[in-house]
């Protein structure tokens, strides 16, 4: 028997609780109320978890919220508990009365969640029942983002819950059109759209992410370049060549990839990132006019590198699937780590001439 959740009006990890702003009464006790405005904090926030800081904390209780003055014939609309999707949603929906049923996706974005499984019916089905909404919104629909859909079986909810789910528009920003449409979309509104700025929107992160994968890297290579023949005296004069190349590497395969990401030849991100690994590679031996050992392993390198930061990039896009990743997987990790083993040991060999 499942036990009743109560509607805490709290963020745990944070407690930041300024957009709460009072509550309704329902059939079934107090349902909170939250702002539809962004304070500074919440825009702080939003900043802070695009640079990874305090990501896997940022978060809200699972539960049931409340928008305007909701009825129990107004919407429900389902959202993940990562706060960056809760805010995004509460913030598109001034002026209009909603509930909002915040599910455990244990602070992973929608897409993501339904991927992974978190945004998924049974998770679905137990926080309509703990939360009582078909108490609270008897007359209501429920609302799903349309990004939910790999992780939900809608005719299951309705079969266990009695509850009628609809799925919205992909973006949040079409909401308010679409509710007033009477929950009619656009074919524009089903349209998944992934700009420049969609697939820069990981960057960020990612940099982050790797900041100390890239520092280790770093000093492998100098303590590789002091073992040939000329010992960290050499070293020492290429040090800055080093640094260059493992951080022209990095942004390259984390921001050059996905920026131009419809414009390389292929399918595969393996190998679209393989492309930028080959011009940074190039671009990189025509600058240190390194000899023709050392100039192949820079290349080997630098193709190796963005292609596995080119791969990585895979869960954040609308173009592929779990299945196709673990395939692509399959087959363009051993090849990069050939590609690493083989660039290094011609570096090596490279200190002895």
């Amino acid at each position: 028997m499942l036990e009743r959740q109560e509607n805490l009006p709290v963020e745990p990890d944070t407690g930041n609780r300024d957009w709460v702003i009072g509550n309704v009464e329902t059939p079934t006790g107090r349902v909170p109320r939250v702002s539809t405005h962004w304070s500074w904090r919440d825009r702080l926030g939003a900043v802070a978890v695009r640079w990874n800081i305090g990501r896997r904390r940022y978060r809200v209780h699972p539960g049931l919220y409340a928008v305007g003055s909701p009825t129990a014939e107004s919407p429900v609309l389902a959202t993940a508990n990562y706060k960056l999707s809760f805010d995004t949603l509460r913030g598109v929906l001034d002026g209009l009365d909603a509930w909002l049923l915040v599910v455990d996706t244990k602070g992973i974005n929608v897409w993501c969640a339904a991927g992974k499984g978190t945004f998924g019916t049974e998770e679905l089905i137990q926080r309509i029942t703990v939360t009582e909404v078909a108490k609270v919104a008897s007359a209501a629909i429920l609302v799903l983002p349309q990004l939910a859909a790999p992780g939900v079986a809608a005719h299951e909810v309705r079969r266990r819950t009695g509850i009628r789910v609809v799925y919205g528009p992909v973006r949040a920003s079409d909401l308010a059109a679409f509710l007033r449409a009477g929950m009619h979309a656009t074919p524009a509104m089903r349209r998944v759209q992934f700009t420049l700025l969609d697939r820069l929107a990981v960057a960020p992160v990612e940099l982050v992410q790797r900041l100390a994968t890239a520092l280790l890297i770093m000093l492998v290579f100098f303590l590789g370049a002091g073992v040939g023949r000329h010992g960290y005296r050499l070293a020492m004069e290429q040090w800055p060549a080093i640094a260059t190349a493992v951080w022209a590497n990095f942004l390259a395969g984390i921001v050059l990839t996905p920026a131009l990401l419809p414009w390389l030849l292929g399918r595969s991100f393996a190998l679209k990132g393989a492309e930028i690994g080959i011009v940074t590679g190039s671009g990189l031996w025509l600058w240190t006019r390194y000899g023709l050992m050392e100039g192949v392993a820079v290349v080997l390198l630098g193709v190796a590198a963005c292609s596995f930061l080119g791969l990585m990039f895979t869960g954040s896009t609308t173009y592929t699937s779990a299945s196709g990743v673990r395939r692509e997987l399959r087959w363009a990790l051993p090849l990069q780590i050939a590609g690493v083993v083989a660039g290094f040991v011609l570096w090596l060999m490279a200190r002895w001439k």
